[in-house]
């Protein structure tokens, strides 16, 4: 089974930034097209930014402007780059594959947007 370590969330204020990372094993990220996903309380979770082995990367509309996805192949890390940030982002953030497969869900990061 492939680990996947979400981290960097926190409490921010609307307006403010954070950045996510997601650890993963060894040249994973050589291979496999990985996602950033979300799920706030009592709604689904949605896909939130993509990025392929090439590095190819496709947004939600919702984030399209403020957020950025990429990923440094040596450190085996993938980053979500959450800028102007809205209390409609409070949600847990995970990474998976892309599409996701179920087996590989975490814990994920609690990101709460909040004056």
């Amino acid at each position: 089974q492939v680990q996947l370590v979400e981290s960097g969330g926190g409490l921010v204020q609307p307006g403010g930034s954070l950045r996510l990372s997601c650890a993963a094993s060894r040249s994973f990220l050589l291979f496999n097209h990985m996602g950033w996903y979300r799920q706030a309380p009592g709604k689904q979770r949605e896909s939130v930014a993509t990025i392929a082995p090439s590095s190819n990367t496709n947004y939600a509309d919702s984030v399209k402007g403020r957020f950025t996805i990429s990923k440094d192949n040596a450190e085996n890390t993938v980053y979500l780059q959450m800028n102007s940030l809205k209390p409609e982002d409070t949600a847990v953030y995970y990474c998976n594959f892309f599409p996701p497969v179920e087996q590989y869900w975490g814990q994920g990061a609690q990101v709460t947007v909040s004056s």
